[in-house]
């Protein structure tokens, strides 16, 4: 047909193409959902008090102006007290800010003591020795800083001599006075009599 001109469909950018030139156009985005902080323009806030060096005291100014104080720097705007009002948001390295924050972490988690109990089992009817033997155990065992469960089983028709069992169980508590409290009096569970003894605090 005269004058028709096929249809050529124009070529496509690729979508790495695509990538790239989104990535000319936007700015530095901010993925804060590992540490919960809100940055640069996640913060929804209208005014914000803005912290960090070389910033002035009590600076309350609105968000965006933080935000390009913050860009002016190569820095950040991390909201740190979202619940204060003003929000506090401070002007930092997000990286660096994120470092520390782990760091902190791992440090509290390094000081959280993990209790340990360690059982201690006598029968109604132990001798001298076996005592002696059991409390050396258990002495040890509070110089590391673990609990200590004590217990007097009773087997068969032995429950018979509960209350020798209790005086066993708090000669051994006397016996330990001097590095241990007792947190658990003795006390019948079933075929068990349990005391429960806990390391004293260091002395100042």
């Amino acid at each position: 047909m005269a004058g028709f001109k096929p249809f050529i469909p124009r070529p496509q950018q690729s979508a790495g193409g695509q990538q790239g030139q989104a990535d000319k156009t936007t700015k530095k985005v901010n993925n804060s959902k590992d540490d919960g902080n809100r940055i640069n323009r996640e913060i929804t806030a209208q005014m914000v008090r803005v912290v960090g060096d070389n910033v002035e005291p009590n600076l309350v100014i609105p968000t965006y102006k933080a935000i390009a104080m913050a860009e002016e720097m190569e820095l950040d705007l991390v909201e740190i007290s979202a619940s204060a009002n003003p929000p506090v948001c401070r002007i930092v390295d997000y990286q660096k800010f994120l470092y520390q924050q782990k760091k902190k972490q791992k440090e509290i988690k390094a000081k959280q003591t993990k209790i340990v109990v360690k059982e201690i089992r006598f029968g109604p009817q132990t001798d001298d020795h076996d005592f002696n033997f059991k409390l050396k155990h258990a002495e040890n065992f509070l110089k590391e800083g673990a609990k200590v469960k004590a217990f007097v089983f009773f087997k068969g028709r032995s429950i018979v001599f509960k209350e020798q069992g209790e005086i066993l169980l708090l000669r051994f508590a006397t016996a330990l006075e001097e590095i241990a409290k007792v947190e658990v009096m003795p006390m019948l569970e079933g075929k068990k009599m349990n005391m429960i003894l806990a390391p004293k605090g260091k002395k100042n």
